[in-house]
């Protein structure tokens, strides 16, 4: 007999090995199995960064839970790959339309098909939303304002940062100045040109996060061993998605996560309630799972997708769409990357692309001609995002193109973040054309306004000053887009939103939606653990009604309790404690904590 000695034991045959999400981290629960017969208390379309906090809240609770995903159920060990070029199945690459007089880019950059959606193949930035980004139209007469406010999400932000969990500085100061419980990442090359820069011109820099990365080892997840591989998905289980975070909880709680299933329409009973979701399965089988609730979680083009192609008797605009809002006031941030040359070595890879940034121009200066702000950021494009962004920066190809690509290691790269505002044109519908399973795809329509124009034109302007202060010779830049936001938004009023401040639909008490298509802004920050924290605070909510949660009754208000008790094993009661209290006099600098002067 074979001694087993190997760390984690003997190798075994290709279809003895459990579901492997990471190097140690399995999956080997047995997945419970509902039949089409089976009315589950939720469905979940879409198991992504919210559907994943959904599925595991609710699964945790006791509900009966299935989780319908259009792509597949991961296993990184053997379906992810450390190589740039393979890392493409990871995007949302299904046919969609874009229009406008500036059109959007869909795919590697805003949307993911897969258990963990596009937080797989996010940078893993999670900063808060600021408190002004709750009431824009109170503050600046623009936008819209949320029908919740920052302190109705505050404390499922520090939840969430308990659970991803974040690694940060341990003073953060800007929007409502907050520190992290988890150390900060050594700061990189990168990080040391944006933080270089932001000092020379006296602006405040934070390093080492926050980001969604570990800097030590986690209950079943190594550290970062920082090789740059972040947004092509994580193989070391460093970088949080919720298929490494959440999802795993909840299968062990009972919850199906149905992968290759492809929600095709929303079912609507003749007493005006839903009744479940018509899919397609695997094989191409269209088929039905019926449930008593149901929850949208498909992100800001294919939730509106959903709910225009579910249109019925009683609402042939769309369901949930009484108000014609569906697919409106889509948003992007301007996402310009500036890139700089520098005599010495940068080598962007030897870090996490997300691991310094500033947040001093994130709120409206009315000294400027423009509403909003914007946060820079550090990016670490790999080899072929950087030779596409220099086709876009310089012009360059053939053997220009090389010679460029032949310099890589001498370039740095910074990233504007940009608000832009929501507006009713900007919107999604549904094209002639349509995807594989006969269903049209969506056409989202996207135009720059003059607001947005004057803050992108002054952002780029201003990192181009911080690259410039750091010391870089030549510097270019590369305009797009980054993070898709709206297309249902949340609001009091029913003719001009789609949701509550709880995500229920206006129209329909059982159906509800939960990501960020529901924002009504989107500040200068990711969006990524906004998303996750309206996902845990909804869960609550449900939770706390029960039975009562698949109906609604005018003017009766719940306020649920945080229920920490729901957060994945071995994520709450750990870290060092917060820093809280606001200290006016401390700056953010190279050094950490510096009391008085300047960063």
């Amino acid at each position: 007999m074979v001694k087993d000695t190997s760390l984690f034991g003997i190798f075994r045959k290709e279809n003895d090995q459990p579901h492997q999400l990471g190097p140690m981290q399995r999956l080997d629960v047995p997945m419970r199995h509902y039949t089409d017969a089976d009315v589950v208390d939720v469905v979940v379309v879409g198991v992504g960064s919210a559907g994943g906090v959904l599925v595991q809240r609710l699964a945790k609770a006791g509900w009966r839970v299935v989780g319908l995903e259009a792509g597949p159920f991961w296993d990184t060990e053997r379906d992810w790959v450390s190589d740039e070029a393979g890392s493409h199945n990871l995007y949302w690459n299904d046919l969609r339309i874009t229009g406008g007089k500036d059109p959007l880019a869909l795919g590697a950059n805003n949307s993911g098909k897969g258990v963990g959606g596009g937080s797989v193949h996010w940078a893993g930035f999670t900063p808060r939303f600021h408190p002004s980004d709750f009431r824009v139209y109170r503050e600046d007469g623009i936008g819209a304002d949320w029908p919740i406010s920052y302190e109705d999400v505050k404390p499922y932000y520090e939840l969430l940062e308990r659970e991803i969990p974040v690694a940060g500085p341990a003073y953060y100061p800007w929007g409502d100045p907050h520190g992290y419980i988890y150390g900060p990442h050594p700061l990189g090359q990168v990080g040391a040109v944006l933080v270089n820069g932001c000092t020379t011109l006296g602006i405040r820099s934070v390093a080492g996060g926050p980001v969604a990365i570990l800097s030590g080892s986690h209950g079943d997840r190594p550290h970062c061993i920082y090789r740059g591989f972040c947004i092509q998905g994580c193989k070391v289980g460093a970088k949080q998605s919720t298929l490494i975070s959440h999802v795993p909880d909840a299968v062990a709680h009972g919850a199906e996560i149905r992968a290759n299933a492809m929600a095709a329409r929303i079912n609507l009973g003749n007493d005006g309630r839903v009744t479940g979701v018509t899919y397609f399965d695997h094989a191409g089988q269209e088929r039905c799972q019926r449930a008593k609730l149901v929850i949208i979680s498909g992100y800001a083009i294919e939730t509106p997708r959903l709910l225009l192609n579910s249109a019925t008797t009683g609402y042939p605009q769309g369901l949930a769409n009484s108000s014609g809002t569906v697919g409106r006031y889509l948003m992007a941030q301007a996402g310009n990357v500036i890139l700089g040359r520098f005599d010495e070595p940068v080598r962007m890879y030897k870090a996490p692309p997300a691991h310094a940034l500033t947040e001093e121009f994130y709120e409206t200066d009315r000294r400027r001609d423009f509403a909003r702000g914007f946060s820079i950021q550090t990016v670490g494009p790999l080899p072929i995002a950087f030779a596409k962004q220099m086709m876009v920066a310089k012009g360059a190809w053939g053997w220009g193109l090389r010679e460029v690509m032949m310099d890589y290691n001498h370039w740095s790269a910074l990233g504007l973040l940009g608000e832009i505002l929501p507006w009713a044109d900007n919107r999604v519908t549904l094209a002639t054309e349509t995807d594989q399973f006969g269903l049209p795809v969506a056409h989202a329509h996207f135009d720059l306004h003059d607001n947005d124009h004057k803050l992108i034109e002054f952002g780029k302007n201003t990192v181009m000053e911080v690259m410039r202060a750091a010391g870089a010779q030549e510097i270019v830049q590369e305009p797009r887009y980054a993070h898709l936001i709206g297309g249902a938004r949340m609001g009091n009023d029913p003719a001009t939103s789609v949701v509550d401040g709880w995500g229920r639909t206006h129209d329909i008490p059982n159906l509800f939606i939960c990501d960020g298509s529901i924002f009504p802004t989107q500040g200068a920050a990711n969006p990524g653990l906004t998303i996750q924290a309206l996902a845990a605070r909804t869960a609550d909510y449900l939770i706390t009604l029960g039975a009562e949660a698949a109906a609604f009754r005018p003017g009766h208000t719940v306020m649920p309790p945080l229920r920490t008790e729901l957060s994945p094993a071995q994520t709450t009661g750990r870290g060092v404690p917060r820093l809280t209290s606001r200290t006016p006099n401390v700056h953010i600098g190279l050094g950490g904590l510096a009391p008085g002067g300047k960063a």
